[in-house]
């Protein structure tokens, strides 16, 4: 089949979007955590990008999307190991004319961010090497199945026909479901939740949630593989259902707390950013609106679950992409409609009754289970041999200079006779050593 440079170009460009939210997220994760381990957060990211990005080339996209000789639906073969031959296939076989090795890149950029996602509960407490061990394992023994089933022939796909246009499951409740687990084995941050432990930099969470909202567009409207009706529909959806989220979240905060915050509206962008991926091509603009209100103002009562639930998810990646996840997925069997994409299917809300509800929660179902088992017992393994939480010492002290020999701010650079080491500006030197202890 011929290339097609139109489709060729815009997937080009939705790879480089795609890749762009991953730096993304260590801005917005970052600027979540506190001073003392901001580069470590940033780097647990970064080194995703390093570690998933070559292990996908020698095996990963082989086993999440190589069919195996056709027989098996539980995971992919390994017939494009390396990708050996695939620099010699033309475009892929679905009818877009897109190179092969557009569309390995294109699920790169997929498989690294889920991997970074997980790493936001995981802030202040866990070292460094166990992470780098754990990205590698988990994205081979969890990512690429659930990957398969869904996306690559296996048995979501070919037997249950679930909807996930461009990964509420495979990325989403993936990746939250696994944070839940794995925070389960390291516990809580030392002084959780008696100790106040604030976003560090808000302009940073901000600019994070604009580069992700900025790349989403081609996490969405990407997934399409091409530059069609299909993904005007993706890139439409996905921006009104994150401005309807936003707003749906600070209103919550508006009316339980009295005040609508930064953190606030850059959350709500992301859940409904979250809620949307799966279901972007298959819903009405204005279905997406709806999802994105439920979404916004579900997510934000969702991040207080953990503390009545007492598991510590620094950085409420189960709060927002766990429930932000099902609720997009599950949606769908409510909102669906082939009015706007012909191969999805209709919802309850549609005329569809109840068969599409039933498929999409038999994904999202056996996607937490699944997810939630194998990554527990990754990290208990982790865990019991090289060890996944830093010594306690470090903890207290910071983990960016134990791990990385590094600091993002240089405390010690201010001048002594200054009003901050008279106490003058924090009120006494004794709350200012208070406050660079709780940075």
């Amino acid at each position: 089949m011929k290339i097609d440079s139109g489709n060729t170009a815009w997937m080009l460009a939705s790879t480089a979007l795609v890749l762009l939210m991953t730096p993304g997220l260590a801005f917005f994760y970052g600027g979540m955590s506190r001073a003392k381990s901001v580069l470590n957060m940033m780097m647990m990211s970064f080194v995703s990008i390093a570690v998933v990005g070559m292990a996908w080339v020698v095996y990963g996209y082989s086993i999440a999307f190589s069919d195996g000789g056709g027989a098996n639906k539980f995971i992919g073969g390994l017939d494009d190991w390396g990708l050996v031959g695939l620099e010699k296939t033309a475009t892929l076989d679905d009818g877009t004319g897109i190179p092969s090795l557009v569309f390995v890149a294109f699920q790169a950029t997929f498989a690294i961010i889920t991997v970074a996602l997980i790493s936001g509960a995981l802030a202040d407490r866990t070292k460094f090497g166990a992470w780098v061990v754990f990205s590698l394992v988990w994205v081979t023994l969890v990512y690429a199945p659930i990957a398969h089933w869904v996306w690559g022939g296996g048995w979501i796909m070919d037997k249950v026909k679930a909807l996930d246009f461009a990964g509420g499951t495979v990325v989403h409740i993936n990746a939250g479901v696994a944070a839940l687990a794995v925070v389960l084995v390291l516990g809580k941050r030392r002084g959780w939740p008696k100790d106040p432990m604030r976003p560090h930099n808000l302009p940073f969470v901000l600019l994070g949630a604009g580069l992700l909202f900025f790349g989403w567009f081609g996490f969405n409207a990407g997934s399409a593989l091409a530059a069609n009706d299909i993904a005007g529909v993706a890139l439409i959806n996905t921006m009104v259902a994150t401005c309807a989220a936003g707003f749906g979240w600070i209103v919550v905060e508006k009316l339980r707390d009295g005040a609508s915050t930064t953190l606030g509206i850059a959350s709500g962008f992301v859940a409904g950013l979250v809620a949307i991926t799966p279901a972007c091509a298959y819903v009405t603009p204005v279905g997406a609106l709806v999802l994105g209100l439920i979404a916004g103002a579900v997510c934000a009562f969702a991040v207080s679950l953990k503390y009545k639930l007492g598991y510590d998810d620094s950085l409420d990646v189960v709060g927002v992409h766990m429930v932000g996840g099902i609720i997009g997925a599950l949606l769908i069997g409510f909102l669906g409609s082939t009015a706007v994409n012909p191969a999805g299917a209709k919802g309850l809300f549609a005329g569809g009754g109840l068969e599409l509800l039933g498929k999409q929660a038999i994904a999202v179902a056996v996607t937490i289970v699944y997810s939630f088992v194998v990554t527990f017992i990754i990290a208990k393994v982790i865990d019991l041999t090289m060890g996944f939480r830093i010594d306690a010492e470090d903890e207290i002290s910071g983990i960016d200079s134990a791990a990385h020999a590094e600091t993002a701010y240089d405390f010690g650079s201010v001048h002594a006779g200054s009003a901050i080491s008279h106490g003058t500006l924090a009120g006494s030197g004794s709350d200012q050593t208070k406050v660079e202890a709780e940075a």
